[in-house]
């Protein structure tokens, strides 16, 4: 089979499935407890690809200031809190690791 042809297909087919989705979706009226909630699935969803990935470089549990991951993730948090500005904190928490990870390397 034609590598573009299965593609093509594929798009075709997740276009329609989301579609189909979308276009029923303006006639659908979410309860406002469920609408607030949603908000916070975005957030979340972030949170659960972050964490393990700081926490757990190596696949066991490192909370400690030999990780530069868990090291640049702290730095991070406290310059994103302080000064509310994204790329800020992400210039400052990328140079933070990767200089972190140099001086302990």
């Amino acid at each position: 089979m034609n590598i573009w042809l299965l593609i093509a297909l594929m798009a075709l087919v997740t276009f329609s499935i989301r579609y189909a989705l979308y276009a029923k979706a303006n006639n659908i009226a979410l309860p406002t407890k469920l609408e607030r909630a949603l908000k916070f699935s975005a957030p979340c969803v972030l949170t659960a690809i972050w964490v393990p990935s700081v926490v757990m470089p190596t696949g066991e549990l490192d909370i400690s200031l030999n990780n530069p991951y868990f090291v640049g993730g702290l730095i991070a948090v406290i310059i994103g809190l302080w000064k509310k500005n994204t790329l800020l904190t992400i210039v400052v928490s990328m140079a933070c690791f990767f200089s972190y990870k140099w001086f302990i390397g």
